[in-house]
């Protein structure tokens, strides 16, 4: 097919530099992208630690770097919304960085929500479609977008949950990498699928080495593997057998026809590289910088 042509920015996840937020700050800028996205969960910029001149001089100096935020990481790792002993603390903990984001210059905060099951009747359906609900309330008030990171699910099973929650202040960040690694779904349908949600995007690739449980990659609640750890995740991507993070361009993600997609379904927003594994991220990052300018001419 004809390569496509993109307008759409090019932001980094800052903590993929592995350095502090400060200096991955200005290796972003280095690397040549438009903006980037920061963990807000702990450490520097958990809303917790950040008074409100600490906020204004990190918008400030980021700013003066030229830089957008994208958007917000949100991920409270764990069972996501699935254990309902857990949510209360874990919904306001996510209403703060909501506004954070807000305060920051962004209306995007991505997650993990943990695999929504395949039983609409079942009782963990029920708890993260109750939890789900008031977050896309919480959101929607502040026309800001809580957006559920893809690839524990089929994207249309991810669609019907995002149906019903009866406003679209729950949306989607759209991970193709997710998808080709581990339910070996096509991310081009995806996007079709979800084109009404996806209000942010992951720029990373990987590739399908065997079956796999989803349940093992990224847990669930009552199921006897562990919880989503990211940490996890990364070794699984690197040195596992079942499926492998590699640079952009040198997986499964078909980007002719995915990034087409994007543009067929009028998403103007971000392409965020995110890079978990390998020994030289910032190369990686760089080099997947210059893989997606090259769709801008």
């Amino acid at each position: 097919m004809v390569k496509p042509i993109i307008t759409n920015k090019i932001g980094v996840i800052v903590d993929s530099f592995q350095v502090g937020v400060k200096e991955g700050l200005r290796k972003a800028k280095e690397a040549g992208a438009d903006g980037v996205q920061i963990y807000a969960v702990q450490g520097e910029f958990d809303p917790a630690n950040l008074s409100t001149s600490a906020r204004r001089e990190w918008k400030e100096y980021i700013a003066s770097l030229g830089l957008e935020i994208s958007a917000l990481v949100g991920d409270l790792g764990g069972h996501g919304f699935q254990d309902p002993a857990q949510n209360r603390a874990k919904i306001e903990k996510s209403k703060r960085i909501m506004e954070l984001a807000k305060e920051l210059g962004t209306d995007i905060v991505t997650t993990h929500i943990g695999i929504v099951p395949s039983d609409h009747n079942s009782k963990i359906y029920e708890t993260m479609h109750i939890a789900c609900e008031e977050l896309s309330r919480y959101a929607h008030e502040m026309n800001s977008y809580f957006a559920i990171e893809t690839g524990p699910e089929p994207a249309a099973r991810l669609k019907t949950f995002l149906d019903g929650l009866g406003s679209k202040g729950v949306s989607v960040n759209f991970d193709p990498a997710n998808m080709v690694m581990v339910t070996g779904d096509d991310p081009v349908q995806g996007v079709h699928t979800l084109k009404d949600y996806i209000v942010h995007t992951h720029a990373k690739d990987g590739l399908k080495l065997a079956d796999i449980d989803p349940r093992d990659v990224y847990g669930q609640y009552g199921y006897e593997a562990q919880a989503l750890d990211h940490e996890k995740i990364a070794e699984m991507a690197e040195t596992g057998s079942a499926f492998r993070e590699v640079p952009l361009g040198a997986g499964s993600v078909d980007w002719n026809n995915y990034l087409q997609a994007l543009n067929d379904i009028g998403y103007t927003g971000f392409l965020t590289i995110e890079r978990e594994v390998g020994t030289n991220p910032e190369e990686d990052i760089r080099q997947a910088v210059n893989f997606l300018k090259g769709f801008r001419v």
